[in-house]
């Protein structure tokens, strides 16, 4: 196995155990690097401390959703709400600082659609990048899927790739879901060649149920290969929901891809 593959989103995977114990359960099944959606219940210390023990890295972790109770899923694109956008982002921003977490997701939240959720979205972005760039961190956004998420304001690729371009911030990218992105796209390796150099981090989980990758309509064996080939080095991030409910029930997967990987 590639033991440099792979990350595993501990938003999902060993969720049961406490965030120091999920990095170390991590660590030994074999994951290179880990990332989180919503850390801050745990004191950044004490996820250095487990970060540091067992040598694996933060690749990434989520700005605040906001109230979940009501169905928020993001503060970024809400008119209205740019105080409590920005001071999640600084939130993270810190949080990642102190655990030397690589890039920080600033979630966009549910919208209209329209231009001034969109002109929000932009403005806040554009705070974000300003302020981790001192700090050497990248800024991501996510297409996500409105199956899933009804009404989330990022849901394209292409919608992505504009934002990028017109905020011209070196330090924004966007996060590549191979799960959201196929329900959206379609064909995943074309689109990923298209948009290889705003890609920031790639994410994976079967499709359509969501559940380990060794199964299900995407070829992981053969895509992962090919999107290495095409020019992503970093661990690619496991975000799936286990079938069984426990991670370590299906971790095969982590052998075979990893095989897929090191033939290259």
């Amino acid at each position: 196995m590639n033991k440099l593959s792979f990350s595993a989103n501990l938003g999902l995977l060993f969720s049961d155990l406490a965030l120091p114990d999920a990095i170390r359960a991590a660590h030994l099944a074999g994951f290179a690097a880990v990332e989180c959606h919503w850390p801050y219940d745990t004191p950044a210390a004490i996820v250095t401390r487990a970060l540091h023990e067992t040598g694996l890295s933060m690749l990434c972790l989520n700005t605040r959703p906001g109230d979940r109770a009501t169905g928020e899923f993001g503060l970024a694109a809400l008119p209205g709400r740019q105080t409590e956008a920005r001071a999640a982002i600084m939130e993270a921003l810190r949080y990642a600082t102190a655990t030397g977490t690589r890039a920080v997701h600033v979630m966009a939240g549910l919208s209209d659609a329209g231009a001034e959720a969109e002109s929000t979205f932009r403005a806040n972005l554009a705070h974000a990048c300003d302020l981790a760039a001192s700090r050497d961190i990248t800024i991501l956004i996510e297409p996500i899927n409105r199956h899933d998420v009804p009404f989330y304001h990022l849901a394209r690729a292409d919608q992505a790739a504009a934002i990028i371009a017109d905020l011209a911030r070196p330090n924004l990218k966007m996060i590549f879901d191979c799960y959201h992105l196929a329900l959206i796209h379609g064909e995943l390796l074309p689109l990923f060649r298209a948009l290889q150099p705003i890609i920031g981090h790639v994410q994976f989980a079967a499709l359509p149920d969501r559940g380990e990758p060794d199964s299900g309509m995407i070829d992981y064996a053969t895509l992962l290969p090919a999107l290495r080939a095409a020019g992503h080095t970093l661990p690619f991030g496991a975000e799936y929901r286990p079938r069984s409910g426990r991670t370590e029930d299906g971790l095969g997967w982590l052998a075979t891809l990893g095989k897929a990987l090191s033939d290259l």
